[in-house]
């Protein structure tokens, strides 16, 4: 059961974040732990890669606004940090960081309700098609079938 306050802590955090110039891309609260924890997940606005001193000057004045708004009324840690890379890929800069990289794209299937998936090294993106190296061979997925593309992890040798 999500907590009462979610929405307004997403809100919250949103504005704070715009402020600073950072994109808020996730907020969890984790009530099972002690004390509970709220999970800020921030970019950029210019999408430039997140630090350690972008994460710091957001956890101040959010800690602020969050006491002010009086949303949590049992003791927390404030957690702000970047999204990592075990994600989807979204933006154009996504796509050019990550070439070469394995992927799994999910596009949709011939039944139009079916998903189907491909993994692939990732060549490039434009603005047609999603293209991978599979096993040598170039794969080019149409941008209208893609529904995600995500970063997997190596497999082992064959």
């Amino acid at each position: 059961m999500p907590h009462p306050h979610a929405t307004d802590l997403e809100h919250l955090a949103r504005q704070v974040g715009e402020a600073a110039g950072l994109a808020v891309v996730g907020v969890q609260l984790h009530t099972h732990r002690i004390p509970m924890t709220l999970q800020v997940l921030v970019r950029r606005a210019d999408g430039s890669d997140v630090n350690l001193d972008d994460c710091a000057a957001l956890s101040a004045p959010l800690g602020e606004a969050l006491e002010a708004s009086a949303l949590l009324d049992a003791p927390y840690v404030l957690e702000v940090s970047s999204p990592g890379i075990g994600e989807d890929l979204i933006t154009d800069r996504d796509f050019t960081s990550f070439r070469g990289f394995p992927v799994v794209v999910h596009r949709l299937g011939a039944a139009a309700a079916a998903e189907t998936t491909q993994e692939g090294l990732l060549l490039e993106r434009d603005a047609e098609a999603v293209r991978l190296n599979v096993r040598g061979r170039v794969m080019r997925v149409p941008r209208q079938e893609v529904v995600r593309v995500r970063l997997i992890s190596p497999r082992d040798g064959p």
